[in-house]
């Protein structure tokens, strides 16, 4: 359903390989299971590299896709994504926002809190930092 490859966003992206309807469970963002303390020591060292790869499952844990990830994790940023997040228990699940056409590439809204130091590049002229 889906596959990676470089992206005009960034680095690498996520694509569709066949059309993926509205809500559709495509992939589960996979990584690590950290607690915050050790999220907080690793994203300084991902930061550095102007990389997001800790991803906040509740108040107390984290799922790192540096190590133990899956193609998810090449999932750019986008502030009007086409897919969504949905967490179920312990599982960070990507769904489809909308439908999404075969050759599309698959984006979320990151929905950082931290520092704001990675600019996005979800589309000319776009402000935010991630």
């Amino acid at each position: 359903m889906i596959t990676r490859r470089r992206s005009n966003l960034h680095g690498w992206g996520v694509f569709a390989t066949q059309p993926i309807n509205k809500n559709k469970r495509i992939i589960d963002y996979a990584g690590e299971k950290i607690s915050h303390q050790e999220s907080l020591k690793r994203e300084a060292r991902y930061m550095k590299r102007g990389t997001i790869w800790c991803f906040q499952i509740n108040r107390r844990w984290v799922r790192d896709a540096k190590v133990a990830g899956n193609m998810a994790r090449f999932i750019n940023h986008s502030c009007r994504g086409n897919c969504y997040v949905h967490i179920v228990g312990d599982i960070i699940w990507i769904r489809a926002a909308r439908k999404i056409s075969k050759g599309e590439e698959l984006t979320y809204d990151y929905m950082t809190d931290g520092e704001g130091q990675i600019p996005c590049r979800c589309r000319p002229g776009c402000q935010r930092l991630l």
